[in-house]
């Protein structure tokens, strides 16, 4: 039998009487180091429910589901499957909706329904063919986004009117009873049904 090399008895030596580099958690807190990437908090208040995030989102930890009926987004997130890449926080579009924790770290769960987190977001659904067009806070970011510019769309017209309450007590949005007319124009339609009515009326006036 060989004897063992110097250099090699030294480390045994020197990692016999060294302290564990490793923390103690979960028997002690464990503290993150710098720029740590931990759970992914949502912030309600900021989120406007744009769908980005499901978009970017690797492993799809990130899904959602509209209830065309109750006119609401569902966002489910399941952090059983996120992997703290950061895309979720890096392509937020108002930068402030999904910020990744540098404190929250343990989610390790029996049950992985603990880990799955919901979120509802109003949508604004097209009177004429039930389409979904977005979340209403996601129409209030781009306007506080663009300003004076996001009233160049006509649905932004309809939302203004809404905002700003200019026929009290009256439902501004008038029902579609049989087909497009160019009134229909200034209700709250989708961007394909707008363009119907703007291709009618410019071949009818043609």
């Amino acid at each position: 039998m060989k004897y063992p090399k110097i250099r090699e008895l030294r480390e045994a030596v020197v990692s016999l009487f060294t302290p564990a580099y490793t923390s103690k958690f979960p028997a002690e807190p464990h503290v993150p180091f710098e720029k740590f990437r931990g759970k992914p908090v949502v912030d309600d208040a900021n989120c406007v429910g744009c769908e980005t995030c499901t978009n970017v989102c690797p492993p799809g930890a990130i899904t959602f589901t509209d209830d065309k009926e109750k006119q609401i987004r569902i966002l489910r997130r399941d952090y059983g499957k996120c992997i703290f890449c950061g895309q979720c926080q890096d392509h937020c579009i108002t930068g402030k909706g999904v910020i990744l924790s540098d404190k929250i770290y343990d989610i390790a769960v029996f049950d992985r329904d603990k880990v799955v987190e919901y979120q509802e977001k109003e949508l604004v659904i097209c009177r004429n063919c039930s389409a979904v067009i977005t979340t209403r806070e996601h129409l209030c970011h781009m306007h506080r986004k663009l300003g004076p510019r996001a009233f160049s769309s006509i649905l932004n017209l309809n939302m203004l009117n809404e905002k700003l309450r200019l026929s009290e007590g009256q439902d501004t949005e008038v029902e579609i009873a049989d087909e497009l007319k160019r009134k229909d124009m200034f209700n709250v339609i989708c961007p394909n049904c707008l363009r119907q009515v703007l291709v009618k009326y410019i071949v009818e006036g043609a």
